[in-house]
């Protein structure tokens, strides 16, 4: 498991938010854990318990304890804004296996 993750600079693949294909870089900011598993329950999530579906991760401590990161977890971005030289206050959250830096997942996880 990759040990730094909150912070990575990394580029995205996917066609989902075509605003995040136009931007050089996105900077990682936050994991949403497990929000594509097939039995993930957006009424009986609780956001506040990162160890089940749902959880929002902005440390990476606790999203090593968590198991990593997961092709069904989504990876809360900021795009880079060529033009003012800065990350966009905006967020997106691709899916992680639509950034360049964990496309690995598509194959390895089952």
């Amino acid at each position: 498991m990759k040990t730094k993750v909150i912070g990575t600079v990394t580029t995205y693949h996917g066609s989902e938010f075509g605003c995040l294909r136009r931007s050089r870089a996105v900077l990682i900011t936050g994991v949403y854990k497990y929000v594509e598993h097939p039995d993930y329950d957006e009424d009986a999530a609780d956001e506040d318990d990162v160890s089940e579906f749902g959880g929002y991760i902005t440390d990476d401590r606790v999203l090593a304890r968590c198991g990593g990161i997961t092709k069904y977890d989504r990876v809360e971005v900021q795009p880079w804004i060529e033009r003012e030289g800065r990350y966009s206050f905006v967020t997106s959250d691709p899916l992680a296996v639509d950034l360049a830096c964990f496309a690995h997942l598509t194959e390895t996880e089952s």
